[in-house]
């Protein structure tokens, strides 16, 4: 005969409760936007422990805020996919930026504030601003410069990786291209918000195609957007980061600004777009792009957005 216990095993180990946070970020609206969990005190999680976590809160990204290694940062970020660790991502230093605007005292609320955030991929400026001593939006520069690759697969192909036909895809000077500011993505234009709504990722053929590619995540994007004031419409998909669509992609707006700002014709400039993101998942979000260009060349990409606290809580961890 089996004896049934309902005396937990963790009852005889020291338990600690974790602060964490969630945020929309993106959105000026709760339940838009890309969620996102926010650990503000990180100190003495390991990598395994920070991925378990990632994994059981499953949003696209969790980011942990740790004291930095470097004199000139303020925070560390670590930034966990539910599979993987990213060396950058944008949604978390914005949101982690927004939460450290309401809770760290140090900060002067009273006007605009610039931080210092360390990521793996080097250190990113950010800029929170405030409003009644309240952040109200968040703003990064990219901490590195866009590098492009053109070893990309064929229309056919990529067609084929998203259900589309070959004539839903654009023709002109915005053709495919990849980039990156410290992760890749493979930018694809399409004619128009149809063909972007009518995207079925084919699993099989993306693993078969892209999947070893410099750039496996596939950010697709028309200029028809949908609503006021807004210039882009976009969609985004990530199988390898474990992220099959993401409502608000920060690292690959501020790739986007490199793709977009190389197409402008003119030489000196800040050219700025509103990119609208997440509506095909019922997760409205409204991303803000900035290039700015010197003598032909890109100088600084900016991409910015607001947020709203949806929850805090404890984890207890062991």
């Amino acid at each position: 005969m089996y004896k049934i216990s309902c005396v937990s095993p963790l009852q005889s180990l020291i338990i600690m409760a974790y602060l964490f946070y969630t945020v929309d970020v993106f959105t000026n609206t709760i339940f838009g936007g890309n969620q996102l969990a926010v650990f503000p005190k990180a100190e003495g999680f390991s990598s395994e422990i920070m991925q378990k976590i990632a994994a059981e809160f499953n949003f696209s990204e969790t980011v942990f805020i740790l004291p930095p290694t470097v004199s000139n940062a303020t925070q560390k970020l670590r930034i966990f996919t539910p599979t993987q660790e990213l060396p950058f991502a944008g949604h978390p230093t914005l949101g982690a930026a927004y939460i450290l605007g309401l809770t760290d005292n140090s900060l002067d609320k009273n006007s605009d504030c610039d931080i210092i955030v360390e990521e793996d991929v080097g250190l990113v400026p950010v800029k929170i601003k405030f409003d009644n001593q309240q952040p109200i939006y968040t703003e990064l520069t990219s901490p590195q410069l866009p590098e492009f690759y053109d070893k990309i697969p064929s229309i056919e192909e990529l067609a084929l990786v998203l259900n589309l036909k070959r004539e839903d895809f654009g023709q002109d000077k915005y053709s495919p291209q990849a980039a990156s500011c410290g992760l890749p993505f493979l930018f694809v234009p399409l004619h128009n918000r149809d063909a972007l709504k009518r995207i079925k990722l084919n699993s099989d053929r993306w693993q078969q195609i892209l999947e070893n590619n410099w750039a496996s995540s596939l950010y697709v994007f028309c200029f028809e957007p949908e609503n006021k004031g807004s210039n882009i419409r976009a969609r985004m998909f990530a199988p390898g980061l474990g992220v099959t669509e993401d409502p608000a992609t920060g690292s690959a707006a501020t790739a986007f600004g490199g793709y977009l700002g190389i197409r402008e014709t003119e030489n000196n400039g800040i050219f700025h777009w509103r990119i609208e993101q997440g509506f095909e998942m019922g997760r409205p979000s409204f991303l803000e792009v900035k290039t700015e260009k010197v003598e032909g060349k890109i100088n600084k990409i900016c991409v910015g957005g607001c947020s709203v606290l949806v929850s805090q809580g404890t984890m207890n961890i062991s």
